[in-house]
């Protein structure tokens, strides 16, 4: 195996407690992923693709930086990854995952904050974060409080921009949210010195479009009566998805979405003939967080949709590409990126209508809404929601929790009985 330890020590990181972070999450990930029976041949390559995050991930963005391709760091799927892709940079995701950074994010910030914020922060104190150094821009957005104020503490420590996303969709909010990604679209060409143009845009569309189409191949396939892969690995295909070469990934992708039809057409399944079928809806689960997925099919149901921002709403709708000039494929991605229904809007019968929809067209026996702590947003509106679903006619339950491993006997203990419900 390659040593990376010398890229990491030129990049400033702090390279034995990333070590200990690395193995930390191995373990994690070799405890809940690694521990499913019946994987699809095809998965190898996601595995790979998480595990290399930290190291030949690194090293190819490194060598696109020197090539000219900068890096922005995104914290959120409402950064179109198109307008940075056809301005000559390269996105890549920053959101921490990981319960391991935490104490050092507690160590200088309130610890009653969301537990996604606390581990980005504290990957970004402990040095052990490699991309912090290399991007040449990070983006953040207002689609919370604990974010907005996170971005007034990285904005000391790199260069930073900050997309206003307007939190109703009345006329006036799509106009300031289409002139938020004008605003975004000059400093991305100011960082890249680089013009988004016409050709540019259309290719970076059709990138990320050829992208969304094959996630939606695989969603359709996971509704499948017999799923041919697990909810956690399609969890792990999505964390994939944000990580990795757009069009490297979808060509591992549609090769992996072969490999499930045909193990459809076969009958093999990771899972029992009438096992519950769950959709997990709320907050995401970014890399390093498999707790959920992991504990509801261990307790012998199958996730067959996501409703969250590492699911759906990452790919259920493409960009429109029949423009033909620069200013209409420009509205035409900012009005795919504003129809996302984060629980940040007001209101937001529009996500209310999806959830119960989705539960519906994916034969759901049942909803388990996943709230990350502290995520107020989320959180209240899980009431709207377990409303909605019982109305529907679907049973819900609402799953408040972190990122550590202390509350997993408790929370398999609910699941279990929540599954009981459903016979």
């Amino acid at each position: 195996m390659e040593d990376y330890r010398a890229m990491w020590q030129e990049l400033g990181l702090n390279v034995s407690l990333h070590e200990e972070m690395l193995d930390h999450e191995e373990r994690i990930f070799k405890n809940t992923v690694g521990s499913q029976k019946l994987r699809p041949d095809g998965m190898r390559v996601f595995d790979l693709m998480l595990h290399n995050a930290h190291r030949e991930r690194v090293r190819e963005l490194l060598d696109g930086k020197a090539a000219g391709s900068p890096i922005v760091g995104t914290f959120c799927i409402y950064v179109p990854d198109e307008i940075i892709m056809a301005a000559g940079c390269t996105p890549v995701p920053l959101c921490g995952g990981t319960q391991w950074s935490i104490p050092y994010a507690e160590a200088k910030i309130p610890r009653d904050i969301c537990p996604l914020v606390k581990s980005t922060l504290g990957l970004a104190f402990s040095k052990t974060c490699p991309y912090a150094p290399i991007k040449s821009l990070a983006v953040g957005e207002t689609t919370c409080d604990a974010k907005k104020k996170t971005w007034d503490i990285l904005s000391q420590m790199v260069h930073f921009h900050v997309i206003e996303l307007p939190q109703k969709k009345n006329p006036t909010d799509v106009a300031l949210w289409k002139q938020e990604l004008e605003l975004f679209r000059a400093r991305v060409e100011q960082v890249s010195c680089i013009q988004v143009t016409l050709d540019r845009l259309k290719n970076s569309i059709r990138i990320m479009n050829d992208k969304r189409k094959a996630l939606q191949k695989l969603d359709a396939l996971r509704r499948s009566d017999l799923p041919p892969i697990s909810g956690l690995d399609s969890l792990v295909v999505m964390q994939a998805a944000l990580n990795a070469d757009p069009v490297h990934f979808t060509k591992m992708l549609n090769e992996l979405n072969d490999e499930l039809v045909q193990r459809i057409t076969d009958g093999v399944s990771p899972f029992k003939p009438k096992a519950h079928r769950i959709m997990v809806s709320g907050t995401p689960s970014v890399m390093g967080n498999w707790k959920v997925h992991y504990l509801l099919e261990q307790s012998g149901a199958v996730v067959v949709a996501d409703e969250t921002c590492t699911g759906a709403k990452y790919y259920e709708q493409l960009v429109e590409d029949e423009s033909n000039n620069l200013d209409g494929l420009l509205e035409a991605v900012a009005d795919r990126y504003f129809s996302i229904d984060c629980s940040c809007f007001t209101p937001n019968n529009a996500r209310l209508a999806k959830v119960s929809r989705m539960a519906k067209d994916s034969n759901a026996d049942g909803v388990i809404q996943y709230i990350l702590q502290y995520c107020h947003t989320y959180n209240l509106e899980a009431g709207l929601v377990e409303k909605t679903l019982k109305q529907a006619g679907l049973p819900s339950m609402k799953i408040v929790t972190d990122y550590s491993e202390e509350d997993t006997g408790q929370l398999r203990t609910r699941i279990e009985a929540f599954l009981e419900r459903l016979d």
